[in-house]
């Protein structure tokens, strides 16, 4: 590793290549990555501040149905509460503060399965056996914390931060961008959940750019790619994304007869949308993907995986056979991925790595570098210096 590269923090580096303008753009440094104070400065200034996606609101549609994350370090466990309200309480016990429901699923209530204690669904206490012989004990003055918690076009989002800005506003360009495809409506038909060992930056960016697929996705749908065809515009400060245009290889990919909502070439475009910090969603007139990502670490990421179908496509006779098709097709490109992404990490932990410059079609990747610089470092932060 060069003088230059000991003698910097990981932030500064990251503040150096931000600095760069898109015509001279480079890949972030390999510390940005593989550094764990980084890696603790991302949950302190990004996940226990931004608005962090947990799924579709369809999955959590009746109540009792629950869905857990790990949010920086705080269990959260996302819910329908008995009026239909979506909440997101403190998934920790009040008691000796044990972590109470797991996965995915549904319950009556929230039980401790260390002592019992058990909480209704709005998170007051409604029992705690053995306690009668403690005079301090009430059990009116137990209730678990919530966190704050908003559906936005049928995605859950959920932030410990309680003075962040509504989604709908921060998001409100997102939304006129896609207005026409109505994707609040899309059915979700698979969620899951997978680890990786690899960085989340890595996995993002890897979402981000469509420059690997001919030649990562070789196997699969690099052959149908067309680089010239891509269109990558400057991003906005919540979001990037760049669109292009699907064949009829897969007819799920494109609008369906009854759509009379996407005109023209809308009918076969596809957005590949990465809303900060880290949920990845491709949207497509027919049907949609997506990647929630939380870093575990510097090495590992934990990724919700789902996808879905248009409203058109959910009654055709013939789309499950087609959802068949493409989920096999994902779960494939996914293996591609795994292999490219996890060979990046390995890579960036090697002593000679050292960063690239960056192809017009990764102008998402740079303007990733310039929100993650926003959020590490700030207007305060360290000046880029002179190497």
């Amino acid at each position: 590793m060069a003088k230059d590269q000991l003698d910097r923090t990981p932030a500064q580096a990251l503040a150096n290549n931000a600095a760069l303008p898109f015509e001279r753009a480079e890949a972030m440094p390999p510390e940005v990555y593989t550094s764990q104070d980084f890696a603790e400065a991302e949950l302190e200034h990004i996940f226990r501040k931004e608005w962090i996606c947990v799924g579709r609101a369809s999955t959590l549609a009746e109540p009792g149905d629950y869905t857990t994350i790990e949010l920086a370090g705080q269990p959260v466990a996302v819910l329908r509460d008995r009026d239909g309200a979506l909440l997101a309480l403190s998934n920790v016990c009040l008691h000796r503060m044990s972590t109470m429901l797991q996965g995915r699923g549904k319950t009556r209530a929230i039980s401790c399965p260390y002592h019992g204690w058990t909480y209704n669904l709005d998170g007051t206490l409604r029992g705690a056996p053995g306690m009668g012989l403690n005079r301090g004990f009430c059990k009116q003055d137990y209730k678990l914390p919530q966190v704050l918690c908003e559906e936005w076009l049928g995605w859950v989002f959920i932030t410990l931060n309680p003075d962040a800005p509504p989604v709908a506003d921060q998001l409100k360009d997102v939304e006129a961008l896609v207005s026409a495809y109505d994707m609040g409506t899309y059915v979700e038909t698979f969620q899951e959940t997978h680890v990786w060992d690899t960085n989340w930056k890595v996995l993002a960016e890897n979402f981000m750019e469509s420059y690997h697929l001919p030649v990562c996705h070789s196997g699969t749908i690099g052959g149908l790619s067309k680089l010239e065809e891509m269109v990558c515009p400057e991003g906005l400060p919540a979001f990037n994304y760049h669109s292009i245009f699907k064949d009829d290889t897969l007819p799920i990919a494109l609008a369906h007869p009854s759509n009379d909502r996407l005109k023209g070439d809308e009918r076969r475009t596809t957005y590949l949308l990465a809303l900060y910090p880290s949920l990845m969603i491709t949207l497509t007139p027919g049907y949609f993907w997506y990647l929630s990502l939380h870093p575990d670490g510097p090495g590992k990421v934990r990724i919700l995986f789902g996808g879905g179908m248009a409203k058109e496509f959910a009654n055709d006779p013939q789309a499950h056979q087609y959802f068949d098709q493409l989920k096999a097709l994902l779960d494939r490109v996914n293996v591609e991925d795994r292999g490219c992404t996890e060979r990046v990490y390995k890579g960036l932990l090697s002593g000679l790595s050292r960063p690239g410059h960056l192809s017009h079609l990764e102008r998402p990747n740079y303007d990733f570098a310039q929100y993650l610089n926003a959020q590490i470092n700030g207007a305060d932060g360290p000046p880029p210096s002179h190497d």
